[in-house]
């Protein structure tokens, strides 16, 4: 019998760049205060956190800074602090959990993460015009199905 899971997230979240990478810089502080950071690769996003992938490992704190920066958006730096780790041999997927971002930066998150999951289901019920004008994640979007004339 397949086990049941429920959602746990609050916000929708959307892929970075359809699949394309997006790297992030975390910035913390090891327990002995020294500063540090690593380099990761934005996998998909949300108002309230995000999934990354290391090649270097993961961060070696609970609670950190996120540089953020966004095609069409001004650096976000966002407080955070680290879900879940998983590792298959030297990749490690990371959920991270925002816990200080500035309300209109999640605002913007939410409605293009609204846009780019409403984009999709017109794209799934076959509708003959995919791309509206006002979406807020046609800087971020590379589907083939974009009409590029209406961004202009």
């Amino acid at each position: 019998m397949a086990k049941k899971f429920s959602e746990k997230r609050k916000e929708r979240r959307m892929p970075v760049l359809s699949n394309l990478i997006e790297p992030v810089n975390l910035s913390y502080k090891t327990q002995d205060g020294k500063e540090t950071s690593l380099v990761a690769i934005l996998a998909d996003l949300s108002a309230s956190g995000m999934r990354m992938i290391s090649f270097l490992g993961a961060p070696l704190a609970d609670n950190f800074t996120i540089t953020l920066q966004l095609p069409g958006m001004e650096k976000m730096e966002v407080k955070a602090r680290m879900a879940w780790v998983k590792q298959k041999e030297n990749v490690f997927t990371i959920g991270i959990s925002f816990t200080n971002i500035k309300p209109e930066h999640a605002a913007l998150i939410s409605a293009m993460a609204d846009d780019f999951n409403d984009c999709d289901t017109r794209i799934l019920l076959r509708l003959p015009e995919v791309c509206v004008p006002n979406c807020k994640a046609c800087k971020i979007c590379n589907k083939i199905q974009k009409d590029d004339t209406l961004f202009e």
